[in-house]
């Protein structure tokens, strides 16, 4: 049995907090319910869009089990949980990965560390997944995110070499980069069977597709999945003019997403379906959709009529 992630629609979860900045898990309950129905393969926890570094090892914990607890009272028993697990040292990620197992994750998404980026060489950065790879608990997924890890932008050499050096193990990269032709070097160097290549953002969701890709981790997933996993059924059928029409939709609602922020894609989630508030934990703010401009939320507001639809 392949030990990478199913193919499909990924929803990077945003965490709601309480006005006193606490986890609001009924929110979280309610959000993963629509996802599970929108048709999602799976969930990634604790990634950009989860405030990773803004929430404590029994909070990642607790928000684990939650996820692994409501799919399981809704039935959901195929749905993955990929869990962001990096850390600037090798000893703090094994301990993320040990515990995200142990609360029920089946895989760990890793940024390399980038605190000290000048003397991450890219022989640095694959030492790392290498022993990562030795001793985790669960297969990993590469993150590459450059705009999060001061610069850092882990090499489809890089990527390609890790995958074959430790097959079964690291088992998967996520490109929020937004490098097609590298999304596309590495498909084409891999066993499909044995390695998933994730476009990082809605915006080439199509043509990552047709580069070979495994699916998306979307954050505009938070906010219409069932839009999304639309996409993927028109590439699936032939029907490429209509999946040219959606993707453009969801190309500008994107931008116009990663404008506001974290914050702002809980914003329009609680705007728009009814739960959670557009909250950060500080320094991140709170926002409002009613705060934004009208040319972010017209966008959003297409995808989200559609989404509606569906």
């Amino acid at each position: 049995m392949s030990t990478k992630p199913t193919f499909g629609v990924y929803t990077p979860l945003v965490t709601f907090f309480n006005e006193d900045e606490s986890i609001d898990f009924t929110s979280t309950k309610a959000h993963i319910k629509r996802m599970i129905e929108g048709g999602v393969a799976g969930l990634v926890l604790q990634g950009s869009n989860g405030e990773a570094p803004h929430l404590t090892h029994s909070e990642r914990i607790d928000i684990i089990k939650t996820a692994r607890e409501q799919a399981s009272a809704l039935g959901a028993t195929e749905l993955k949980l990929i869990v962001g697990c990096g850390a600037p040292s090798v000893r703090e990620t094994l301990s993320y990965i040990t515990e995200a197992k142990a609360a029920g994750a089946d895989f760990a998404l890793v940024l390399p560390p980038a605190y000290w980026s000048a003397a991450m060489s890219p022989a640095v950065v694959e030492g790392y997944f290498s022993s990562l790879a030795e001793e985790s608990e669960l297969p990993i997924l590469i993150y590459n995110f450059p705009g999060v890890t001061s610069g850092i932008d882990i090499s489809s050499d890089s990527v390609i070499r890790l995958a074959k050096k430790f097959p079964g193990k690291i088992v998967g990269v996520k490109l929020t980069c937004g490098n097609v032709g590298k999304l596309q070097r590495i498909s084409s160097a891999l066993l499909e069977s044995e390695f998933a290549a994730f476009a990082g953002k809605s915006d080439f969701f199509l043509p990552a597709l047709v580069a070979g890709s495994n699916g998306v981790i979307a954050a505009l997933a938070n906010v219409a999945p069932k839009t999304h996993v639309r996409l993927l059924q028109l590439y699936q059928s032939g029907d490429l003019k209509a999946a040219i029409e959606l993707q453009s939709k969801l190309s500008n609602a994107d931008w116009a997403l990663f404008k506001v922020g974290v914050a702002g894609v809980k914003a329009v989630v609680a705007h728009f379906f009814g739960y959670g508030a557009g909250r950060g934990r500080r320094p991140l703010g709170t926002t409002t959709v009613s705060a934004l401009a009208d040319d972010i939320v017209s966008p959003i507001q297409t995808v989200v009529d559609l989404e509606k639809q569906l």
